[in-house]
């Protein structure tokens, strides 16, 4: 359980914390994925060097007066006082294996210390492995003192001779070693690589690495957690459950915050957006989706888009959306002249493809908004675009939501291509996230895609965006195929229309080039959704893949029975 811990404590310290707005540096005049994904790897990298960097200052400040030192700085201070004695405990300890040496009567010490990085003159200190450490020790004091096992790989420079002595130094730290295994280093200085597996207490763990990385015979040391897997991994949700911890992750965009949003001299529209706001995030799993009595003046709002979006969507909107439309009019969830509730809306989609809806109160981060649809679950907001501009607004709202982006998650096979994308960005990299955020620009939000020879819209963008709509059909931008390769990096203009949109040659096509790339991630394992349990399982065992396969092959059987069966009626 450490590495959940430690992960989960990593994630809270790293959390996102500022809104995006122009004051704290957001670029962009209207909000998209994209940017939102470059900016929260920014705001990450700017917090973790911040935390890091006050961490630090505080293990090599010494000299502060107790009284004025909280519990966790005191805590560093005896650790670093520890980690001394330690030091000239192992340097006076006999070595289990004595190695021979140019000058025999000079011993030479278990641990020889060698130049360590500075931070304003002063010896570093801490790592980022050790202050997660550090600070989930600070939070639990009975998991400080409960023994534990953790992974350490050790670059020996110096060959095997080495190792003896750090064995020792292990012992001395009160260690048990369980498991060693070693291999040819992979990179210079290293002659070889060597993992370790200890069962020792945490507050003993965070002395042993300070101690190792102060070695002259090690070429480095890398804390990893249990399953091999590192403290630093980024956390995400196992369960449906678990999104209301990612609802605690939104980051608001309220008009207040930007002079350029429509509602910013509307105080009307703020109190309107902050009562829906506010009821959304009182919103938790298994709750019915609350109930909002829209205005005259929002339903007049929602008119003009709808009777726009009816207009155009003969000839320019792909078959699916149309073919889903027309049921949401036949069922009365669609009309002209009353905004659908969200509840009615989560019920069509769970029957037709099994999407539900959770409110949301504003833009969640991307790595958030992605994993809620790995469970097939979209986050929805329900507040209104100002009245000011019918046809456009600088950030989702519920008109952008219903018009453009539930037609099609209605639908099977874009459904299942939307799930894939946010199981993709399960356990991601920051960089990975910024990718897979572009791709789903590219598509959901403003994809094309080929129908009889002709080019239609299918992303949501597009579909309740008038102007953009008829740009992107014209002969202006570049029409290129969907690779996802390609698109992931293409950069994005949200200063006026895109100058390139990628055409897919069918849901079908785009989802299994899409796989392919996913592919070539760098995430260590695989991850599936069961539906049954509302689970994400890990495939990252023999154990897991034997248990997945025989499902698969009661399904095979079933398929293969009713082909049968199928057979025998022709014959």
């Amino acid at each position: 359980m450490m590495a959940v811990a430690a992960a989960q404590k990593n994630r809270e310290m790293f959390a996102i914390k500022k809104s995006y707005s122009i004051e704290n540096g957001y670029p962009a005049r209207r909000r998209s994925l994209v940017d939102d994904a470059r900016f929260e790897t920014l705001v990450v990298k700017q917090t973790k060097q911040s935390v890091l960097e006050e961490a630090r200052q505080r293990s090599n400040d010494s000299h502060t007066e107790s009284n004025a030192v909280p519990a966790v700085q005191q805590a560093i201070i005896q650790t670093q006082k520890s980690v001394e004695d330690k030091i000239e405990e192992i340097k006076t300890a006999e070595p289990i294996v004595k190695e021979p040496l140019p000058e025999p009567a000079v011993a030479e010490p278990a641990v020889q210390p060698k130049s360590a990085p500075q931070v304003n003159g002063k010896d570093a200190g801490l790592t980022e492995e050790e202050v997660i450490l550090q600070n989930s020790m600070a939070d639990d004091e009975e998991a400080e003192a409960a023994v534990q096992r953790a992974s350490i790989v050790l670059r020996l420079k110096e060959g095997m001779g080495s190792l003896a002595r750090i064995l020792k130094t292990i012992e001395n730290f009160h260690g048990t070693v369980v498991h060693l295994e070693s291999r040819p280093g992979k990179t210079p200085p290293s002659q070889f690589d060597v993992l370790v597996k200890v069962d020792m207490t945490k507050q003993a763990l965070l002395l042993l690495i300070r101690s190792l990385r102060q070695s002259a015979a090690l070429a480095g040391v890398t804390l990893l957690a249990d399953n091999s897997q590192s403290v630093k991994d980024p956390w995400f949700p196992k369960h449906a459950r678990d999104l209301d911890n990612c609802n605690h992750l939104m980051t608001k965009y309220e008009p207040d915050l930007d002079m350029n949003h429509p509602g910013f001299a509307d105080k009307e529209y703020r109190a309107r957006r902050k009562m829906i706001a506010d009821i959304a995030f009182a919103y938790k799993y298994g709750d019915p989706i609350p109930h909002i009595d829209y205005t005259e003046t929002e339903v007049a709002t929602w008119n003009m888009v709808y009777k726009n979006v009816k207009e155009l969507m003969p000839k320019h909107f792909c078959s699916e959306y149309q073919q889903v439309f027309a049921l949401l009019e036949e069922e009365n969830i669609f009309g002209p002249n009353h905004i659908p509730q969200l509840q009615a809306m989560s019920d069509f989609l769970c029957r037709h493809t099994g999407f539900t809806l959770r409110p949301a109160a504003g833009l969640l981060t991307a790595r958030d908004f992605l994993a809620s649809l790995a469970f097939r679950v979209f986050q929805s907001t329900q507040y209104v675009r100002h009245t000011k501009t019918p046809f456009h607004t600088p950030e989702p709202d519920c008109i952008h939501e219903l018009l453009g982006h539930m037609p099609l998650l209605a639908d099977p096979s874009f459904a299942q291509f939307s799930q894939e994308i946010g199981l993709a960005s399960l356990g991601a990299s920051d960089e990975e996230i910024e990718k897979l955020s572009t791709v789903y620009w590219f598509t959901v939000e403003f994809g094309l895609c080929k129908e009889n020879g002709e080019v239609k819209a299918y992303g949501a963008g597009l579909l309740s965006a008038y102007g953009e709509l008829q740009h992107a059909i014209s002969d202006k931008p570049e029409h290129r195929p969907f690779d996802p390769q390609v698109t992931a990096v293409q950069p994005y203009q949200d200063q006026e229309y895109q100058p390139i949109y990628y055409v897919a040659e069918s849901f079908e096509d785009a989802k299994e080039k899409f796989r392919r790339w996913v592919a070539t991630m760098s995430r260590p394992y695989e991850v599936r959704y069961n539906p049954h349990t509302q689970r994400i399982e890990i495939l990252d065992s023999v154990a897991r893949l034997d248990n997945l396969m025989g499902q698969l092959n009661l399904e095979m059987l079933h398929l293969n029975t009713a082909l049968n069966k199928l057979k025998s009626k022709s014959v």
